[in-house]
């Protein structure tokens, strides 16, 4: 492994965790949106959370340089506010991973608040709870294995985001280059196929390290919330 190498492996791994925890919150409040109310703008919200899954990953990342680059609106807004600079940095890189990966982590999300039975909830509610209480204390932990489920999923596909991050913050190595980039160049390469081979298994161990991992702790809580 050259320094390059383990440069990517450690900025793929570094978006991946960043976009995933950042990710996180908005999920959840996506998630329970559209798990549990119906209001005037259900159908927009439904249709942008999982507008990444079929849009061209190069579209998402040029929308997303046409917002956020210097001379976009919010980009724009940023850098001049703030100083915050994402295109052509490892935090746009983070930026385009949250998106791309934010449909699957809502719909495994979903999934575990439209399997959580309402009664439960409700009875807490008649014991005076408030509904942030119930939401906190009985309402998360009960949906905790398809939180973990979702943000696993989001990592994976954090890992492997290719379109995206190269439109919107190019291939630079030591600076915006992942691996799934890093793979990309070296195939261009002659004689490159060696250290790509290596970042591919490297990847695949990554990968299956978090769904087993994944499992682990989802069987775990589990376990925890039927014991409760």
């Amino acid at each position: 492994m050259t320094p390059e190498e383990w440069a990517a492996v450690s900025l793929s791994v570094q978006v991946s965790v960043w976009a995933t925890l950042l990710s996180l919150p908005f999920g959840i409040a996506a998630a329970w949106a559209l798990s549990r109310k119906r209001f005037p703008g259900w159908q927009a919200l439904n249709a942008l959370t999982h507008l990444p899954l079929v849009l061209p990953p190069v579209v998402t990342g040029y929308l997303l340089l046409l917002a956020f680059g210097r001379n976009g609106p919010i980009g724009g807004f940023l850098e001049d506010t703030f100083g915050i600079v994402l295109a052509f940095r490892w935090t746009g890189a983070v930026l385009a991973a949250a998106v791309m990966a934010f449909p699957l982590m809502v719909r495994a999300i979903r999934l575990g608040f439209e399997a959580v039975d309402r009664r439960v909830e409700e009875t807490a509610s008649t014991l005076g709870a408030p509904p942030v209480m119930v939401f906190l204390t009985v309402t998360l932990p009960l949906i905790s294995p398809s939180l973990i489920a979702g943000s696993v999923l989001a990592f994976a596909k954090a890992m492997g985001e290719f379109g995206a991050t190269i439109t919107f913050v190019a291939n630079i190595p030591g600076q915006t280059q992942t691996m799934p980039t890093a793979i990309y160049a070296l195939l261009q390469v002659p004689g490159g196929d060696a250290a790509a081979f290596r970042l591919v298994w490297i990847s695949i161990v990554i990968a299956v390290g978090a769904l087993v991992a994944s499992e682990v702790l989802a069987r775990r809580m589990q376990a925890r919330v039927q014991g409760s």
